[in-house]
């Protein structure tokens, strides 16, 4: 076979290997080793000093390093952690029940709870899984003794908690600008309005379809309402707080005040003051988060490492040339060609994560844009909202395996799927409003930072 047959099969290989269930990080390692010392072979094994004499070894030995000097990955482990201490300092309940409260007059008035607290809750930390679970834990049991039917319960949360990867400080942000080389400051300003406009719009599908159909979420009995006094007052304490904090981490960023690294830490930070504030912060609380802290960047860092070594063997071998020969020999317009990148992205949703995603299938894209004149934040916008659809297709959805895994028995697999679709398509549209007006993510860093040129 020549190079680029043996590149193709590589990635054929992937696909299916990570379809049976093995781990990704690890896959993408001993595929890119194992084609790599095919690709740098030279012949010649004579003793078992020559096995190891093979390029293959010094480009992963490279890459391991080039992960772990990364400036803009050191402020993975520091979001993840501020999201894990905020998440086990009770502030988000106190937030959805005080929003759920002031927002009773509003038709769904729980659910559009959920989405709001998804939103704020989101932006201290960026974890999708963390969001649903803690969401499914907390909002779901509150909606269903308040009647609300369970798929639309469920979808919301779904949903909602999908915004955590699109809302800055979004890890998946981080880790695309690592990717890309592109600068995480602009990426930030670039998602804060698509992030908005979809929690938006979530918003406005909840109200509408109560609108027409209220049996699926009854108003909260006039009885049960505290006195407003105390609605607002519990509001002010849990949300102002919560809110300082992630405008202090955002702000610091899009003002070029801090580095993503740098405001990541004065958030794990305050996210310390504020698990303190709450008497939330014991020992226990901090080995967990710490724990978690570790595991989770354990795990990005080694799925860089795989990806930059698959990634540079793919190359080598000739893949990126045929698949981007195949792109322009088709003789697409511009618009044809982020349409047909954006479906094939939708599609390889169905049965793989953002990470998986974003690592590998992005950085086949990424040589084109020039050649096809895409600014690539905008590009970048748009893969962000896509991937929001990797959480949301059957039957990798993963948001609903999230929830799901807590609620067990109380809701079937089937009916989250079908509560989640009307999320997706609200995905698709903001898409391509999105692509007819790309000032929506364009304008901010534009404004901030000064017109972007290629």
């Amino acid at each position: 076979m020549t190079n680029p047959e043996v590149a193709i099969l590589m990635l054929c290989l992937f696909i299916f290997l990570v379809l049976l269930g093995f781990p990704i990080a690890f896959t993408l390692v001993a595929m890119g080793v194992g084609f790599g010392y095919y690709a740098y072979y030279q012949g010649g094994i004579e003793t078992v000093a020559d096995v190891f004499d093979n390029n293959i070894f010094y480009l992963l030995n490279q890459n391991t390093y080039s992960v772990m000097e990364n400036d803009t990955l050191v402020a993975v482990p520091l979001f993840l952690f501020m999201g894990y201490v905020v998440e086990r300092a009770n502030i988000v309940e106190r937030l959805f029940y005080s929003l759920q409260m002031a927002a009773r007059n509003l038709p769904g008035s729980m659910a559009i709870a959920a989405l709001i607290t998804c939103t704020v809750f989101s932006t201290a930390s960026g974890i999708v899984g963390a969001v649903v679970t803690l969401m499914g834990l907390l909002a779901f049991p509150a909606m269903a003794r308040a009647s609300y039917h369970k798929g639309f319960a469920s979808g919301v949360i779904c949903a909602g908690g999908t915004l955590g990867i699109l809302i800055p400080p979004s890890i998946m942000l981080i880790v695309y600008a690592a990717i890309a080389e592109l600068s995480p400051l602009r990426l930030y300003a670039a998602a804060v309005f698509p992030g908005l406009m979809l929690a938006g719009f979530y918003i406005l599908y909840v109200i509408f379809r109560v609108f027409l159909n209220p049996q699926i979420a009854p108003k909260p009995r006039q009885e049960d309402v505290p006195p407003a006094a105390k609605i607002y007052m519990d509001l002010l304490v849990s949300f102002v707080p919560l809110t300082v904090l992630i405008m202090l981490v955002l702000g610091s960023i899009l003002g070029g005040l801090a580095t993503p690294a740098e405001a990541a830490a004065m958030g794990a930070l305050g996210g310390l003051v504020l698990a303190a504030m709450y008497r939330s912060l014991t020992w226990e609380m901090l080995k967990q988060s710490v724990f978690l802290t570790a595991k989770a960047t354990a795990m990005v860092c080694w799925l860089f490492v795989g990806s930059w070594t698959f990634a540079s063997v793919f190359s080598y071998l000739g893949g990126h040339d045929v698949i981007e020969q195949w792109f322009v020999g088709m003789n697409l317009s511009t618009w044809q060609f982020l349409i047909l990148a954006q479906l094939i992205i939708f599609l390889l949703g169905w049965p793989l994560e953002w990470s998986e995603i974003l690592i590998i299938f992005v950085p086949i894209f990424l040589p084109m844009l020039d050649t096809f004149g895409v600014n690539p934040y905008f590009f970048a916008m748009l893969v962000a909202l896509n991937l929001q659809t990797s959480f949301l297709t059957p039957p990798m959805a993963m948001s609903a395996y999230y929830l799901k895994g807590v609620l067990r028995n109380q809701i079937e697999l089937v009916e989250i799927f079908k509560s989640i679709l009307p999320y997706l398509a609200i995905v698709i549209f903001s898409m391509v409003l999105m692509y007819q007006f790309p000032e929506i993510a364009l304008w901010l860093p534009d404004y901030l930072f000064g017109e972007y040129s290629q």
